[in-house]
C-alpha cells in the first residue's frame, strides 16, 4: 500500500512524514522526494510468530511517499501531480496550527483549495484525451463508446468542481484506471494541530468535507517518533494519546481503502499479506505468486479466532474448523490460508 502525502506549502508535510515513518527530522531533504516504508502493526502476527517460532516473521508494509515538488509548482504545472498518480490513496495534510510570523490557519479553505487543484489537473487530462479522440474520429478511427461516455461524465463532474472520488461509478470504472485521476483517489484529510489541541476545526466532520478526517499533533508526534519504547509509553500517557499517529493513520488508511490481512504460517515463515475486502481466493493467491494463481486447486482456510480457540492447527482440524474453499471464496480478514496448487 502506497500513500502519497500532499498539502499546501507550510502545512507541515515533512513533519508529518517524519512522524509517520519515524524518521529523524532533517532539513537537508527539502525539494527531494522522500519514501519511508514501515510495517503495519498487527498483534495477530506477533501471536502467530510465538506459536510457530518461524525463521522469519514478516509484517504487511505500508509506504509513505512525500513528493519534493511544492504546491507552487502544481499550480503552474498540472503534470507536477505525476509523482503521486501511482499512489493507492492520498493523505492531505492541512495546517490547523498557529505559528509566529504566519497568518491564522484557514483549514477548511485549504481543503477546498487543494481539491480545486486536483480537479483542475484531472480536467486537463480529460480534455486532452477528448481532443485526441476527436482528432482520431476525423481520421476515421472510431473511439470506444463506453470510454467516450465515461470521459464525458468525468468532464461534467470536474467542470462542476466536484472531485471524482465523490462519484464511485467513475472513480472505480475499470476503463478509466489507466488515467490514474488524482481527484478519484481516496483521501484522508489530516488536520495538523498545535501540541495542546486534539480537536478538528469547527465544521470539519467527515460528512461536511465528504472525506475521511483525522487530527494529528504533528510536532508532538514527530518528537514521539524519536523516543525509545519506554519514553514513548510515558509520553503517550502524559499527553493522553491512545496510540501513535503511525498506528492510527495506518488503521484508518486500511479502512479507507477497504483493505484486510490474511496470513500464511509455518516453520519457515509467518507472514501477513494485504488484499482488498471480498478478494476471491484465486486472486489472493496471486498476491503471493502468480504461479499459485495459475495452478490453483483449493485453499485450506482456518480463521485466526478459531485457531486461538483450538490452541493448535491440529486441534482445529479435529474440531472441523479447517476447511477447503474454492476459487470464488472471498478471503476474510484474519484467515490463515494454505494454497494448494499444481503448475
Amino acid at each position: 500500500m502506497r500513500l502519497g502525502i500532499i498539502g499546501l506549502p507550510g502545512s507541515g508535510k515533512s513533519t508529518v512524514f517524519d512522524a509517520l515513518t519515524q524518521s529523524a527530522a532533517d532539513g537537508g531533504h527539502r525539494g527531494e522526494d522522500r519514501i519511508g516504508t514501515i510495517r503495519v502493526p498487527d498483534a495477530r502476527v506477533e501471536v502467530l510468530s510465538r506459536m510457530y517460532q518461524p525463521r522469519k516473521t514478516i509484517y504487511a508494509q505500508v509506504e509513505y511517499f512525500l513528493p519534493g515538488k511544492s504546491g507552487h509548482d502544481r499550480k503552474k504545472d498540472p503534470n507536477a501531480w505525476t509523482p503521486v498518480r501511482d499512489c493507492d490513496a492520498l493523505i492531505h495534510v492541512v495546517r490547523n496550527f498557529r505559528s509566529y510570523g504566519m497568518e491564522a490557519p484557514t483549514p477548511l479553505g485549504d481543503v477546498v483549495a487543494l481539491d480545486e487543484e486536483m480537479v483542475l489537473a484531472d480536467l486537463v487530462v480529460v480534455e486532452k484525451r477528448l481532443e485526441r479522440l476527436e482528432m482520431d474520429r476525423k481520421r476515421g478511427k472510431a473511439a470506444d463508446p463506453e470510454e467516450l461516455s465515461l470521459l464525458g461524465q468525468c468532464r461534467e463532474r470536474l467542470e462542476a468542481e466536484s472531485p471524482l472520488r465523490r462519484h464511485p461509478e467513475l472513480a472505480r470504472a475499470p476503463q478509466l484506471r489507466g488515467y490514474a485521476f488524482i481527484s478519484a483517489k481516496p483521501v484522508l484529510v489530516l488536520f495538523n494541530n498545535n501540541d495542546d489541541d486534539d480537536a478538528p476545526p469547527p465544521g470539519a466532520g467527515d460528512a461536511a468535507l465528504q472525506a475521511e478526517v483525522m487530527v494529528i499533533r504533528g510536532k508532538l508526534e514527530q518528537e514521539l517518533a524519536q523516543m525509545t519504547e519506554a519514553e514513548a509509553v510515558e509520553f503517550l500517557a502524559e499527553f493522553e494519546i491512545q496510540a501513535s499517529a503511525t498506528d492510527r493513520v495506518i488503521t484508518r488508511s486500511y479502512d479507507l481503502l477497504g483493505l484486510i490481512s490474511f496470513f500464511t504460517v509455518g516453520e519457515d515463515e509467518v507472514r501477513a499479506w494485504t488484499i482488498r475486502k471480498e478478494t476471491p481466493a484465486v486472486d489472493s493467491a496471486e498476491v503471493i505468486h502468480s504461479d499459485i494463481k495459475k495452478g490453483f486447486i483449493r485453499a485450506e482456510v482456518l480463521a485466526y479466532d478459531d485457531l486461538m480457540s483450538a490452541g493448535s492447527y491440529a486441534e482445529a482440524r479435529k474440531r472441523g474448523t479447517v476447511r477447503l474453499e474454492g476459487k470464488t471464496y472471498p478471503v476474510q480478514d484474519g484467515d490463515i490460508v494454505n494454497f494448494r496448487f499444481n503448475v
